[in-house]
């Protein structure tokens, strides 16, 4: 095996990590083709009975809420995404959304808008570099660190306020609100956040080692990438992407709760198991995450377009990430 690393290394970064992948995850691409397929066949059908199930569903004003609506899981998925293809896991992203909002509504009459938003992502990477460096440099397990910051950071929030805040800024709601043509800006904003974490992942040398290392942490060590930075770098951008889905979706229901957030960590783990990603690291990435986030966007769209309970959609999510995990356990 050091023979036909020594090789790859010779041949560049590129061909090294494609080595690893054919080394660790043998016919994992034939069937997660099949798997990717079945999926993108469920993502139809449940267009189909949408169409048929109520008139609704494919109005403008149905599409435009919908795609108002999912932008808050979209970016925490997109943070999330990338936590899981280290081999992590991120349970705080839905306290980081309270964080975000409430700080972005708090201070937004104090300093303005734009640093407000500011501060808030800031305190959302802290969190997140906070996770990074336990799990990276302490090597403690992700799931027991992040579910203790969880714990941490709801408990600030609480502390900050412990009412609903409602920001008194006449531009406080714009962000949420504002369209060009028919996007709203928000989804326009989830895009550019999915297009330039597409080109990290794909384009980029540390966006290749993050995938890399869910697959095989020392041989990426060996091969001379700094695993802990990368580990690092990786619960950052959760934090970051998670404290601006707070910042947007206060701004679109005008309001800031400390209990914002609650369980949102697992709308994320389903939106990319659901397009790719496996968890404890190896595969997933940016499209199929966000056809993830389009899918279970669609189901809840139409589970509320008919009433169904909030309790019975945590059934149908449950379900959906078993039947994720179980379709993908070949290729790990």
């Amino acid at each position: 095996m050091s023979a036909d690393i020594s090789t790859t290394k010779e041949k560049g970064g590129g061909a090294y990590f494609s080595y690893l992948r054919k080394r660790w995850f043998p016919g994992g691409a034939v069937h997660g083709r099949w798997v990717d397929y079945a999926f993108i066949g469920a993502f139809v059908v449940a267009i189909g009975i949408g169409t048929l199930a109520t008139e609704i569903f494919f109005t403008e004003a149905n599409i435009r809420n919908l795609s108002r609506q999912i932008v808050s899981n979209g970016l925490i998925s997109l943070g999330m995404l990338i936590v899981i293809l280290t081999g992590g896991i991120d349970l705080s992203v839905g306290s980081i959304v309270a964080l975000g909002g409430v700080l972005s509504a708090g201070m937004s009459d104090k300093v303005g808008i734009g640093p407000a938003i500011l501060i808030a992502l800031f305190f959302g990477a802290v969190v997140g570099w906070v996770n990074g460096v336990f799990v990276a440099r302490f090597k403690l397990q992700p799931f027991i660190v992040t579910l203790a910051t969880m714990g941490i950071v709801r408990g600030f929030v609480f502390v900050y306020t412990e009412t609903p805040l409602v920001s008194k800024h006449p531009d406080f709601r714009i962000l949420g609100a504002s369209s060009v043509g028919p996007l709203p800006v928000t989804m326009i904003i989830m895009l550019i956040c999915f297009a330039l974490i597409w080109f990290f992942l794909n384009r980029t040398p540390t966006g290749r080692a993050t995938v890399a290392i869910g697959g095989n942490k020392e041989a990426v060590w060996l091969a001379g990438i700094n695993v802990q930075r990368t580990i690092i770098l990786a619960y950052v951008l959760s934090g970051l992407f998670s404290a601006l889905a707070g910042a947007i979706l206060v701004s679109r229901l005008g309001i800031a709760q400390p209990s914002l957030g609650i369980a949102y960590e697992l709308d994320a783990i389903a939106a990319c198991v659901i397009g790719g990603a496996i968890l404890g690291g190896g595969g997933g990435g940016a499209i199929g995450t966000f056809c993830g986030v389009l899918t279970l966007g669609m189901i809840n769209n139409l589970l509320n377009l008919h009433g169904v309970q909030s309790y019975y959609q945590e059934i149908i999510k449950g379900a959906v990430i078993l039947l994720a995990v179980l379709a993908r356990r070949k290729e790990r």
